[in-house]
């Protein structure tokens, strides 16, 4: 697997496990829980924008990352 498939990769376990505790969140019948879940969801979006910055700059610098 290349370095832009991997990258790519760990983006989409990234975005599973932010639906996953968005969810967890949404569900739980513990207010502590729910809060710790939500924030534990944006945190999830700021690694995921890292992530997502990290591609497209595989992608513009490397030709053959485009379109995995």
């Amino acid at each position: 697997m290349t370095v832009g498939a991997n990258v790519k990769q760990c983006l989409a376990t990234l975005k599973n496990i932010e639906a996953i505790l968005s969810k967890l969140s949404i569900e739980s019948s513990d207010e502590a829980a729910r809060q710790l879940f939500h924030q534990q969801t944006l945190v999830m979006e700021d690694i995921k924008k890292d992530v997502k910055k990290r591609v497209m700059e595989l992608e513009r610098e490397e030709e053959q990352y485009k379109g995995f």
